[in-house]
């Protein structure tokens, strides 16, 4: 593999590095970022903000379903009954 990736061109090495990173930043980091201000902000979120989020997770959906499974938005409850 090593002499593969010596084989190929400065410019596609940085082509690919810029997609790796602009993939990352896609689905991984903002959506992190995302679900960590939906956490903080769900219960006291005014109209626009909660618009604005809605908006962001449309656009950033693909990187939030990977992290559906790990996230529960709803309230806390009263405790057991």
């Amino acid at each position: 593999m090593p002499g593969f990736l010596s084989s190929l061109s400065t410019e596609t090495l940085l082509v690919l590095a810029a997609y790796l990173a602009l993939g990352g930043a896609y689905l991984v980091v903002v959506p992190l970022a995302l679900y960590a201000w939906m956490v903080k902000r769900w219960t006291v979120m005014g109209k626009i903000e909660r618009f604005g989020v809605y908006g962001l997770v449309f656009l950033f959906f693909p990187g939030l379903i990977l992290f559906s499974p790990f996230i529960n938005l709803r309230m806390a409850g009263q405790g057991e009954v």
